[in-house]
């Protein structure tokens, strides 16, 4: 049988990751994550990860450079970055925004800084 498990997380109260990301529900597959009020900073190394992320602004703005190509994330933008793809982010305003990552970031030292 399935797992049926209801869990609720309040992100209140929801640890933190080295990043500054809280981390929200964690399924076996797929975890949420929220980037809440990240202050505008000077791009981040690029990196590559192990899992896929998809994400949607709440508020600010800020870049996207994956793979050689810039976009501007703003509020109602949604986006994906590919297994893998070499990419960093570039905080311009203040930025709220959640992910969705496949698999979990947080398991297994995924969400470890590396570049």
């Amino acid at each position: 049988m399935a797992d049926t498990s209801v869990i609720k997380v309040n992100s209140q109260s929801s640890p933190k990751g080295a990043m500054g990301q809280k981390y929200l529900a964690c399924g076996i597959n797929i975890s949420m994550r929220l980037w809440e009020n990240e202050p505008p900073a000077d791009a981040k190394p690029e990196t590559k990860r192990e899992y896929e992320t998809v994400g949607y602004v709440i508020s600010g703005r800020a870049e996207l450079h994956l793979e050689g190509q810039k976009v501007i994330l703003e509020p109602g933008s949604s986006w994906i970055v590919p297994k893998g793809a070499s990419h960093t982010y570039k905080i311009l305003e203040p930025f709220t925004a959640v992910e969705a990552t496949t698999p979990p970031s947080e398991v297994h030292g995924r969400d470890d800084i590396k570049n």
